[in-house]
């Protein structure tokens, strides 16, 4: 342990390095200004490092082990059939698998820290047009819908990008009738929801999937799931907001009689 915690934080500072030297680089030579307050950016970078480090051991240690674990014993014969033998699966035998799908994408967008965030200055700006939480259970929604239906295109080993340009016509679609003030935040919708929470744990189910089915790659089924969980929080948002304006202009064409 203690050397894989020495490499991880090589690897790390290797990455994180030239980030810092680009910062400091434009502060000093572009700028020519002192930094402000080195001390406390110095110690603010290594709560940085050490946070990262931590971070990726845990994915290491934990979260693609558990994806995994859970990938295999959720596909296993004797969990699927009760030990029953079956020739060729069919793809809605998987049933558990989609409920599980659903319920982690749904859990770990909840608790997505940069939807949070996204969602408290969403309904801040708006003066409480938009609601965070509203906005919080669209977007969870959305991936946890994508994810289970990213879980049977592995399954069934159907073609991803089927399923991406059908999302993404209807996300034009969408687009054409929705509010306008709703359409950036949709869009941006797609990008905070695959962050430090929901992208370990998905790759860790799609790949865990691809190596348990029967018949699948790793390497060409396993990936794809954060693709559905990019595009899907855009047309569940979108949705959100084309159902508040209908239910709007419902209530005001019955106050109307």
């Amino acid at each position: 342990m203690l050397v894989h915690i020495w490499q991880t934080l090589l690897t790390t500072m290797g990455d994180v390095l030239p980030i810092v030297a680009v910062l400091i680089g434009f502060q000093l030579l572009v700028l020519r200004q002192p930094i402000p307050r080195l001390w406390e950016v110095s110690r603010g970078f290594l709560y940085v490092l050490l946070g990262l480090v931590l971070f990726l051991i845990g994915l290491d240690e934990a979260i693609f082990p558990l994806g995994d674990v859970m990938a295999r014993q959720l596909t296993d014969p004797v969990f699927l059939f009760d030990g029953k033998p079956v020739a060729v699966p069919s793809p809605l035998d998987y049933g558990w698998v989609y409920a599980f799908a659903f319920a982690i994408g749904l859990a770990t967008t909840l608790a997505e820290p940069s939807l949070i965030a996204v969602a408290i200055k969403a309904e801040q700006v708006s003066a409480g047009a938009i609601s965070a939480l509203g906005l919080r259970l669209a977007v969870s929604l959305g991936v946890a819908a994508g994810v289970s239906i990213g879980c049977y295109r592995i399954i069934s080993g159907t073609d991803l990008w089927m399923y991406i340009l059908t999302a993404y016509g209807c996300v034009l679609l969408q687009t054409l009738r929705a509010p306008r003030m709703i359409i950036p935040l949709a869009y941006d919708s797609g990008g905070v929801t695959t962050s430090t929470v929901t992208v370990p744990l998905l790759a860790a189910l799609g790949l865990g999937l691809a190596s348990t089915v029967p018949g699948r790659n790793p390497v060409v089924d396993g990936f794809g799931l954060i693709a559905f969980a990019s595009v899907f929080p855009i047309i569940s948002v979108l949705s959100y907001a084309q159902m508040v304006q209908w239910l709007e202009r419902r209530k005001g064409d019955t106050n109307a009689l």
